[in-house]
């Protein structure tokens, strides 16, 4: 007889078998990467946010709107997926094919990745 390493119930079958149903076996990787599941879960929910935010702003593919706009939505610029500089040095920051460039006067311009 051997104990579940979930349930901790008795169970007979093979010697190298250490869950006594699918279920458990399910259950005990699934909370050894909860933590590690929990951040990337957080990370994504928020570049997902960021990129529908752009998304609803920039219809046209080229438009301009302040920081206040984007702030007011919810848009966080700690979260994004790349930054791209021109040969002219002018740095856009990206989530995913959505991106941004800061202009003056806390002006912003979005684009989108063709």
């Amino acid at each position: 007889m051997k104990k579940c390493l979930n349930c901790e119930e008795t169970f007979v079958g093979r010697i190298d078998k250490k869950y006594c149903s699918d279920y458990c076996r399910n259950s005990y990787n699934n909370r050894l990467d909860i933590e590690g599941k929990k951040i990337i879960r957080n990370i994504n929910n928020r570049l997902r946010k960021n990129y529908k935010i752009l998304s609803e702003l920039n219809v046209s593919g080229k438009t301009k709107v302040s920081k206040h706009k984007l702030i007011s939505k919810g848009f966080d610029f700690d979260y994004l997926t790349s930054i791209y500089t021109t040969k002219k040095g002018t740095v856009y920051h990206f989530c995913y094919d959505q991106g941004y460039l800061a202009l003056e006067n806390d002006l912003f311009v979005l684009i989108k990745r063709e």
